[in-house]
């Protein structure tokens, strides 16, 4: 299956991404298919890599632009030493014959090369040798990335939006003034009075046709696509505006007729201002709604803005800066102090602490040394280091998160469903219901059964009514309510650490009521370390350890290891060992100094004949708190018999963060799990250090999934939190899988939602950012539906039919413009959203 993402121009509402999403999943081959309207994306999976250029024609086809991206990167190249056109044909010559070239053009007026290449393929400094060979200078570069084309275009979207505000407002005020001054008699208001509409009614009239006109140009693009998309039968927001507004601007050149004709009276049915300030208010809208949306996807914006522009490598030994695109797999890159890290590598020289914040979200340095990986857009803290480049462009991990969070803002919840359902009925029931209630009301007053406004005629009165509800009625905030929270929602678990891979997994996280935590690795850190020394009388606890790592040196066994590391960290001195024998599955002997020490379990111990009685009370406590304790036996020169020196107990430890984040879960209500493939008696001890409900021990790895399944055939909604490849399966049997971000790629593959920290007090402020923003979804929706439920109805005149007040289409247009605008803001409202972190967890 193929996945692309395409961005689409020309959607102005809900109706609009509904008509796209309806056109494409009819395609042959299209299996999946969503559209995004704040981010103006259309996601689609297809079958044969031939669709694609289908899927771009059908959507073209009914009204709308397929904007894409360049594959490469574009750059323009100033060039000196060009005289004539000659000159210019040679250069471009000389950079269309590389490889990896996809357009290249030179202008002679300019002395410019605007070249779009494959940075896998060429590198820039190719690109200028080529251009120095032919003769020619090569200056500065300077690039524009895809990336930011997207960006751009929606600046200059929002710029002419602006632009056709201010010209609408500019006519709309001197307009809306003439037309209601001379109306308000109990307020004597200035009014010039060669313009006094009972004196010199046509002046009058003209004067406002001419204001209006300028208006109507401004929006001029709600009637071209309002009216394409009424004779193409899938009207939009768009034909709303332009239906009524074109009926009241009808109406009045209509009357300007008559008072040409000698109708004076005609001056009095003129509703030009109704057109205009209509126009202008939607226009003020639409500029609120574009910045609004443009800041719902800061969060990538961010993250783009992490990456560094330049990069330094050595080649032949010395130092070179290039361009960051032109870095290769393989490079042996510098970086210094204070530096960003370009791309993701494998430190091969120096020593440093790396700020991994914005990637991780996790304040405190992480240090580097020889072997171990470094990330992209990551701050080299102090000391100097040599990295191989192993992942570059695309598929460093900035790149790929970015990528992650894309998609997750571009996917629907199931909450959407029934806006989108509504959605693409949404226009045609509206004019339906303006219609109706336009006609009715019309053949009521000539039937002289209501009584009109003063100054009203039946015409007039149901016009009103009629662009009154093609005014109010507003698509938007049905079309934007999921998504903006979505894309909100998403992009602020990223700035903490925390990757959703999409709005079902958002939606279905705030349902999870039981979390299955897996012990080793995510509960505790996954590698042994010393948690105890206990000395027999007469020995030191500094020589017992000393002693029994010194022996441990030769083993391979993991907690002879973590003995060996846990006396090294406690700065203990460490002798060489001779005679040394591993006794598989019992312990090691070895001999120091003269002296014969013997480490194990109890069996290697009584085979042996050493006593274990005095330490007794001690090894069963320290096995009850779930630690391996290790006997250790010492035999003296001077002494004839193996004698008990005393114990060091070893334990896989529990991260800092565990107790701490299933308190904060059990403060929301859910329920914490453990599984474990340890014993009981093991699984028990650290169940109970960190607060665990139930305990699922002796599981192995393959029943995992099986454990999971039963949980939810208890009726409950089941997350698991795993690190590693044996916990794929049940992340995803789990309804949410949650890997830790330290772990195996293919539990992240596997999961929902990734923590990039590592740190398990995540889990709670996923569930509650995932709670926070379903929330604000189903505010959005209340909103939308509610505002549409209420105002449709006091438009059509229901509150007139009793006796209130008639719905002014000026001010329906107002409030369907602050519909959405409220709908946005309200979203934009999780951007306060704090991580609440215990005390020694910063993010």
């Amino acid at each position: 299956m193929q996945n692309q993402t395409l961005t689409i121009g020309g959607m102005t509402c809900a109706a609009c991404a509904s008509r796209i999403e309806r056109t494409v999943r009819k395609l042959e081959g299209v299996t999946t298919v969503a559209v995004n309207l704040a981010s103006e994306k259309l996601f689609v999976e297809y079958g044969d890599p031939q669709n694609l250029a289908g899927i771009k024609e059908a959507v073209i086809k009914i009204g709308y632009q397929v904007l894409d991206k360049p594959p490469g990167v574009k750059i323009t190249i100033p060039i000196g030493g060009m005289t004539c056109a000659a000159c210019a044909s040679r250069v471009e010559k000389a950079i269309a014959k590389l490889g990896g070239i996809e357009s290249a053009s030179v202008n002679l007026a300019t002395e410019k090369a605007s070249v779009v290449y494959n940075p896998q393929a060429l590198r820039l400094s190719a690109i200028k040798a080529a251009i120095e060979k032919a003769g020619y200078q090569a200056l500065d570069a300077s690039k524009d990335w895809a990336a930011d084309e997207d960006r751009l275009r929606k600046e200059r979207e929002l710029k002419i939006l602006r632009i056709k505000f201010i010209v609408a407002v500019f006519f709309a005020l001197p307009l809306l003034y003439i037309a209601m001054a001379p109306m308000i008699r109990w307020v004597n208001l200035p009014f010039p009075k060669a313009l006094a509409p009972m004196n010199f009614p046509l002046i009058y009239a003209l004067t406002e046709l001419a204001l209006v006109i300028p208006i109507i140009i401004a929006g001029y693009r709600f009637y071209t696509v309002g009216f394409k998309n009424i004779l193409h039968r899938s009207p939009n927001m768009d034909s709303l505006i332009a239906v009524g507004t074109s009926a009241a601007a009808a109406y009045s050149l209509y009357n300007v007729w008559q008072i040409t004709r000698g109708n004076f009276n005609a001056v009095d049915a003129l509703y030009f201002e109704t057109a205009g300030v209509i126009i202008a208010l939607i226009l003020l809208g639409k500029s609120l709604e574009a910045m609004s949306k443009g800041r719902t996807s800061e969060a990538i914006k961010k993250l783009m803005g992490l990456a560094p522009q330049r990069a330094l490598i050595i080649e032949g030994g010395e130092e070179k800066e290039i361009p960051i695109d032109e870095v290769i797999p393989g490079d042996i890159i510098l970086v210094k102090p204070g530096a960003k890290i370009p791309v993701d590598g494998t430190v091969t020289e120096g020593q440093t602490a790396v700020d991994e914040s914005m990637l991780t979200g996790e304040s405190m340095p992480v240090d580097k040394k020889a072997g171990d990986k470094v990330y992209g857009a990551t701050i080299n803290a102090n000391g100097v280091i040599r990295f191989k480049a192993e992942k570059v462009g695309s598929d460093t991990a900035l790149a790929q998160i970015i990528k992650l969070v894309e998609d997750a803002q571009g996917s629907k919840a199931p909450i959407a469903q029934l806006a989108d359902i509504v959605s693409g009925y949404f226009v045609p029931i509206v004019c339906a219901i303006a219609l109706v209630a336009g006609i009715a009301w019309f053949g009521a007053a000539s039937a002289g059964a209501v009584t009109l406004p003063p100054g009203k005629s039946a015409l007039e009165f149901s016009l009103t009514i009629f662009i009154s509800v093609l005014v109010i009625a507003c698509p938007c905030a049905l079309g934007l309510a999921t998504p903006t929270a979505i894309m909100v929602g998403t992009g602020k678990g990223a700035e903490n650490g925390i990757l959703i891979k999409g709005g079902e997994a958002l939606e279905t996280a705030h349902k999870i009521d039981t979390i299955i935590f897996d012990k080793t690795g995510t509960i505790t850190e996954g590698k042994p370390e010393v948690t105890d020394v206990v000395a027999a009388a007469g020995i030191e606890e500094e020589y017992l350890l000393s002693m029994t790592a010194s022996a441990e040196r030769g083993s391979e066994h993991p907690l002879g290891q973590a003995i060996v590391q846990g006396a090294e960290t406690r700065g203990q001195k460490l002798f060489d060992a001779e005679n040394f024998r591993a006794l598989t599955g019992r312990g090691i002997e070895a001999l120091i100094k003269g002296v014969t020490v013997l480490a194990g379990n109890r069996k290697l111990m009584e085979e042996r004949g050493v006593s274990l009685a005095e330490l007794e009370a001690e090894s069963d406590r320290l096995a009850a708190e779930g630690k391996t304790p290790m006997y250790i036996a010492l035999k003296h020169p001077d002494s004839a018999d193996m004698r008990l020196a005393g114990i060091v107990a070893v334990a896989d430890v529990v991260k800092k963060s565990s107790k701490q984040a299933i308190e904060g879960l059990h403060k929301m209500g859910i329920k914490v799990a453990m599984i474990t493939g340890d014993n009981k008696k093991t699984a028990a001890a650290i169940a109970r250090q960190v607060g665990i409900d139930r305990v699922l021990s002796e599981v192995l790895p393959q029943d995992k999934s099986a454990e999971v399944k039963k949980l939810q055939d208890e009726g409950r909604k089941v997350a698991m939190v795993g690190d590693g490849i044996n916990d794929a399966p049940a992340l995803a049997q789990a309804d949410i899988g949650i890997a830790i971000g330290s772990g195996t790629d293919v539990a992240m593959e596997s999961a929902d939602i990734v923590l990039m920290r590592s740190d398990l007090s995540d889990v709670p402020t996923a569930i509650d950012l995932s709670k926070r923003t379903i929330r604000n979804i189903k505010q959005n929706l209340f909103w939308a539906f509610g505002y549409n439920s209420l105002g449709i109805p006091v438009a059509a005149g229901l509150l007139y039919l009793f006796g209130g007040p008639l719905l002014n289409p000026i001010f329906a247009a107002a409030a369907m413009s602050m519909s959405s605008v409220s709908v946005l803001t309200n979203a934009l409202r999780l951007k306060r959203f704090k991580a609440v972190r215990p005390a020694g967890n910063p993010a």
